[in-house]
Parts: C-alpha cells; sequence; structure tokens
C-alpha cells in the first residue's frame, strides 16, 4: 500500500499538539481594522482551538500528525 498524501493546504493552516488538540489562526484580522474594536482585535491574535467534530474532519487531511 502506498503512503498517503498530507493536504498542504491543510498543514499549512493547522498546527497538532502533543495532546492532539488542532490549533488554528483565526480569521478577520487582515484588513478593515479600523471599525473593529480593541479587544476584539486582541482576542483575534489568539489561536483557537478545533472543536472535536471539526478534529475528526482535519484528521483525514493529515494523516500522519495524530
Amino acid at each position: 500500500m502506498p503512503k498517503m498524501k498530507t493536504r498542504k493546504s491543510a498543514a499549512k493552516r493547522y498546527k497538532v499538539t502533543a495532546t492532539g488538540k488542532v490549533l488554528y489562526k483565526k480569521q478577520g484580522l487582515r484588513h478593515i481594522l479600523t471599525k473593529k474594536s480593541a479587544k476584539r482585535k486582541r482576542n483575534l491574535r489568539k489561536t483557537g482551538v478545533l472543536s472535536d467534530a471539526e478534529t475528526k474532519i482535519v484528521k483525514v487531511l493529515l494523516p500522519y500528525e495524530f
């Protein structure tokens, strides 16, 4: 059986922690920043954690990360 290929687009967007959680960078911090509050922009800088249902989807895209 040949090796499975990693979806490179997903590999660039997601990072898997040692406990199996999937981290991602939140969207909305690229442009049109003047109308967003400082609190909102500060919270967008933090990394997000995917839910369990979405983690199952990413697990298919990154076969060797889990």
